[in-house]
């Protein structure tokens, strides 16, 4: 017989830098096991970053610490839960568990391989779990993956991804009039322009290098893929553009990509993701995957079940279908606390996440090179 929920231990959690993404740790507040009791950031960063976790220190009426370690060490805490710049990501996570912490961790993984090498070794040599964030626990996605385990298509030959986000990234791509020639005007601040887009959700993307969309929110489809298909990619081909934004184009990063994966034991996969505007679909974006297996297919839409609202004067920006029973913060919350419970992974610990981030790898070279690419992991 399981515990009372009341019984188990709640985990005090410290929120290092929220810059970024404050719905992760909102996103675990809203689990009873986990309680926010202080933000912490390094004091050498600019007022911007001390004015934003400021804010959501206020919010959930706790302190904000300008010294990461002492927060850690004199609030007690369980858990470290990052959301900086992506730059950051890593540097804050390994030092929260080098003091002994279990992570959860913003997307994406990090900008660079050995920074996810850095982290994959740091839990190895620590008791601490790590939760990458991620949208495994929507719950058309959960009962797909039941599905699957269960047999229900038999054992899956093909998967494919549609990702696409329907979230603006600035204006959209055209010729600029400045300068002397079509194109020569000064190229958008990638940084300064993530900074901004703060206000409406749309800064995945925040940090000081230029990112694509398969940097940015290629975890999630490819989550889904190995959950689904519970293989390795081994291979990828992919076709990349800057089609839709002007800020993709001036940084030669891919606002729009399709990608061929091969996995081991022979499946197949393939991913379409982008960012193609708020104006493109009524709820957020087109995500569906299909699992084609020896018996069956399966047809999933993420954003399922839906409710569509519509009526006179509602504003442009506004989402007409609404979500009902997204429980996916919820459940990974759920998730993360019973692995620290059992000592097990979580759903997508930091191994899954670093071979996801070398697939994501493989896919830019690809696309890049116009040639096909071998996963190194």
């Amino acid at each position: 017989m399981s515990e009372p929920e009341n019984s188990r231990k709640r985990f005090r959690c410290a929120v290092l830098s929220a810059i970024k993404h404050d719905y992760v740790p909102r996103g675990m507040a809203a689990h009873p096991r986990f309680q926010l009791v202080v933000v912490a950031d390094d004091a050498c960063q600019p007022d911007w970053v001390h004015q934003r976790n400021q804010k959501l220190a206020d919010d959930f009426k706790i302190p904000y610490v300008k010294d990461v370690e002492r927060a850690l060490e004199e609030f007690d805490v369980d858990v470290a839960i990052v959301s900086p710049e992506a730059e950051r990501h890593v540097d804050l996570s390994v030092r929260a568990i080098k003091a002994g912490k279990h992570v959860v961790q913003d997307k994406p993984l990090t900008t660079s391989r050995s920074e996810a090498d850095r982290l994959v070794e740091a839990v190895g040599k620590a008791d601490v779990r790590f939760l990458m964030w991620n949208r495994n626990g929507m719950p058309a996605v959960r009962h797909a993956a039941k599905h699957v385990a269960a047999g229900v298509v038999g054992r899956p030959h093909a998967v494919h991804l549609d990702f696409y986000f329907a979230k603006d990234a600035g204006a959209p791509k055209a010729p600029r009039p400045a300068g002397p020639q079509i194109g020569t005007g000064p190229k958008t601040d990638w940084h300064a322009h993530l900074k901004a887009a703060h206000a409406d959700g749309s800064d995945g993307g925040l940090g000081k290098a230029p990112m694509g969309e398969l940097s940015i929110e290629g975890i999630y489809p490819l989550a889904y893929l190995r959950l689904l298909a519970g293989a390795e990619v081994r291979r990828v081909f992919a076709t990349t553009a800057s089609a839709f934004h002007q800020l993709h184009a001036d940084h030669d990063v891919e606002d729009l990509a399709a990608v061929t994966l091969e996995l081991e034991g022979g499946a197949i996969a393939s991913l379409a993701i982008g960012r193609i505007g708020l104006a493109s679909h009524p709820s957020g974006g087109e995500i569906k995957i299909q699992v084609a297996g020896d018996e069956g297919t399966l047809v999933v839409n993420e954003a399922s079940p839906t409710t569509g609202i519509y009526y006179r004067g509602q504003k442009p920006g506004e989402a007409r279908d609404r979500r009902v029973a997204a429980e996916n913060d919820f459940h990974l919350a759920e998730d993360f606390a019973l692995a620290i419970d059992e000592r097990r992974k979580t759903m997508l610990d930091a191994e899954a996440s670093r071979a996801i981030y070398c697939v994501v790898e493989a896919a830019i070279e690809s696309g890049r090179t116009g040639r096909p690419v071998d996963v190194k992991y």
